[in-house]
């Protein structure tokens, strides 16, 4: 018995026939029309640190990155509330919420070693030389010997 795959099928045909998916990009650009609505009633300045996260039984919740965007945009709730309920999508619209949520960090990454100099490898290697133990001595030697690679690098 051997299996073949499914024959891949376009993207709209499974945008159309499976619910799950097709729920899930219906909301999506639900979202997405409604961010362009409010970016248009927003200052050019303020756009980029606003976002559209829900709009739920009239409460529209907007995410902000950072409490001077969420208190500077709390000063004009009041307009920007009117200016959206004379918009179709928004007939509903009760209350905005914001909610402060900074943008994800940017991932620390490591230093590079530390190089370390010939002077330093030049005393590691005579150490290693006086040293009885054969794992230590032999530990010392490539310590010694990554510095000197390092120096050719």
């Amino acid at each position: 018995m051997s299996l073949r795959p499914l024959p891949a099928r376009p993207p709209a045909a499974l945008l159309r026939e499976a619910k799950p998916l097709r729920a899930l990009f219906g909301a999506a650009r639900r979202l997405d029309r409604l961010q362009e609505l409010v970016n248009s009633q927003l200052q050019p300045a303020a756009r980029p640190h606003c976002h559209v996260a829900s709009l739920r039984e009239g409460t529209l919740l907007l995410i902000v990155t950072d409490g001077h965007w969420a208190t500077r945009l709390r000063y004009q709730q009041r307009r920007l509330h009117r200016q959206l309920m004379s918009l179709e999508e928004f007939a509903g619209l009760t209350r905005i919420l914001f909610k402060v949520q900074p943008p994800d960090a940017p991932r620390y990454k490591p230093a590079p070693p530390p190089r370390l100099s010939p002077q330093a490898a030049g005393n590691i290697a005579e150490t290693a030389q006086g040293i009885s133990d054969p794992r230590l001595k032999a530990a010392l030697e490539r310590l010694a010997s990554h510095a000197r690679q390092s120096d050719q690098d």
